[in-house]
């Protein structure tokens, strides 16, 4: 359940620490308004780790990893997190940072995110 202007918490080490969603891109011809796990979103960079690849007030592209609203699976499991929680990513998809701190959900790996489960320490 993100949406523009949510803030939300970088789960990586890009350097970036908190970016702001500024637009979801979603899938066919409509205009999404919510983004969940899984879904890619463009974000500004509001605060930012001295001497990071990525600056404050920077354009990128990244992956919701966590959403605190619970969401339901296919098996009828429910599932939520702590907080909100991207991944910053490039065009092909893959993660900029080298390491990715807590867990990642598991509809990462439906969408093709494989490098970002792979560097993930737990996938719920």
């Amino acid at each position: 359940m993100i949406q523009p202007q949510t803030r939300l918490v970088v789960a990586d080490n890009s350097g970036a620490r908190s970016i702001m969603c500024i637009r979801i891109l979603g899938g066919g011809g409509g205009n999404p308004r919510y983004a969940g796990v899984g879904d890619v979103i463009v974000a500004a960079v509001k605060v930012a780790q001295p001497g990071g690849a990525v600056k404050k007030g920077d354009v990128v592209r990244a992956v919701i990893v966590r959403q605190a609203k619970e969401y339901g699976r296919p098996d009828g499991s429910h599932i939520r997190f702590d907080d909100n929680a991207v991944v910053i990513i490039n065009e092909q998809k893959n993660p900029r940072g080298t390491r990715i701190f807590g867990p990642v959900a598991r509809e990462l790996r439906e969408k093709k995110f494989m490098k970002i489960i792979s560097l993930a320490p737990e996938v719920l």
